[in-house]
C-alpha cells in the first residue's frame, strides 16, 4: 500500500513540474476586464510568446511537460483561466469571450507583441476568441485535441442531456466523462490524477463553463468565431474523434491538421515527447508564414 502511495505522489510531482525545478518561473497575476484576478506563470524569453490555455476544469499544470521543451527559445506562459487553478472565482458567467479577456489581460500586462496561442479542448474556443480580440498581436493559433468540426450544430436538448449527470452527481459524472478519453493501456497513475483533479473543480463554475462551451455549437458561434481570424490555425488532434478538415476549411482561412498517434484527449501529458515534436513543427510552420495577415 505504501509503495502504491509513493508511486502516485511521484507521478503527481512530475506532473506539477518538480522535474524542471531548475528553470526559473515567475508567478504573476493580471486583472481581467471584469477585475477577476488571473494567475499565470512565465518562463523563458524570446521574440515570440507561447501562451498555453488549458481545457475545461483543468489549469496551467497540464502544460508542465511543455515548459522545459520550449522555454529555451520562447517566452512560455501557462494560464489559469478565471474559476480555475489559482485564479479568482467571482465571475457570474464563464463564457469563452470572458476567458479570452483573461488571456488578453496577460498579453497586455506582459507587453507581448507577438503571440502564438495554444489551447486544449475547451481552450480551442478560448484562443479563437482571443485571436479576435488581438489581431495585431496573435500570429497563430494551435488547438490541441479540439476544433474537430467548428461547423457542427447540436440541439439545445443535447446540451441539457449532457449536463444532467454533472448536475446530479458532479464528481462521479466527471470521472465517468474523463475515463474514456484515454486509450486502452494508458498510464494508470496519470488517468487517476486527471480524473481526481478535474472532478475536484468547483461544480457551479464547471457547469457554467460546460454549457457556455457546448452552446456555441447550438448557436453556430463555434464557426463564426473564426470569421475575423486571419492567422494560421493548426490542430494537433488524437484519433479519438474524427476531425472534419474540409468543413473546418470552409470557416477557417488557413487550417492545418496534425494527428498524434497512440494518444487520447490529453496528448501533452500522455505522450509529451511526441506531442512536443508536433507542437514544434506547428510553431515552425506559423513562424515561417510570418505575422502578416493571410
Amino acid at each position: 500500500m505504501r509503495r502504491s502511495i509513493v508511486l502516485v505522489v511521484l507521478s503527481f510531482l512530475l506532473l506539477t513540474g518538480c522535474a524542471s525545478h531548475q528553470i526559473p518561473v515567475r508567478h504573476k497575476v493580471a486583472l481581467s476586464s471584469d477585475s477577476e484576478r488571473i494567475a499565470y506563470d512565465v518562463v523563458g524569453s524570446g521574440k515570440t510568446a507561447l501562451v498555453f490555455i488549458h481545457g475545461w476544469s483543468c489549469d496551467g499544470r497540464y502544460w508542465q511537460q511543455q515548459i522545459p521543451a520550449f522555454a529555451g527559445d520562447y517566452q512560455v506562459i501557462t494560464v489559469d483561466l478565471a474559476g480555475h487553478g489559482h485564479s479568482s472565482v467571482g465571475r457570474s458567467d464563464y463564457s469563452m469571450v470572458a476567458f479570452a479577456h483573461d488571456v488578453k489581460a496577460i498579453v497586455d500586462q506582459e507587453r507581448i507583441e507577438r503571440a502564438i496561442l495554444v489551447g486544449h479542448s475547451m481552450g480551442g474556443a478560448v484562443i479563437a476568441e482571443a485571436a479576435r480580440l488581438m489581431p495585431a498581436r496573435v500570429v497563430g493559433v494551435i488547438g490541441v485535441d479540439t476544433l474537430q468540426n467548428v461547423a457542427e450544430r447540436i440541439p439545445q436538448s443535447v446540451v441539457d442531456e449532457m449536463a444532467q449527470p454533472f448536475e446530479a452527481d458532479f464528481t462521479t459524472a466527471v470521472k465517468d466523462f474523463v475515463a474514456p478519453m484515454f486509450p486502452e493501456g494508458a498510464d494508470e497513475p496519470l488517468v487517476s490524477w486527471v480524473k481526481e483533479d478535474m472532478s475536484s473543480a468547483p461544480k457551479a463554475i464547471a457547469l457554467n463553463a460546460f454549457r457556455n462551451y457546448l452552446e456555441r455549437y447550438v448557436t453556430g458561434e463555434s464557426a463564426t468565431a473564426f470569421d475575423d481570424v486571419r492567422v494560421p490555425v493548426i490542430s494537433i488532434n488524437a484519433r479519438l474523434w474524427p476531425t472534419a478538415v474540409e468543413e473546418n476549411r470552409k470557416h477557417i482561412d488557413d487550417y492545418q491538421l496534425m494527428y498524434i498517434e497512440d494518444a487520447g484527449h490529453f496528448p501533452m501529458l500522455e505522450r509529451p515527447e511526441a506531442f512536443n515534436e508536433l507542437l514544434k513543427q506547428a510553431i515552425d510552420s506559423i513562424e515561417e508564414k510570418g505575422s502578416k495577415p493571410i
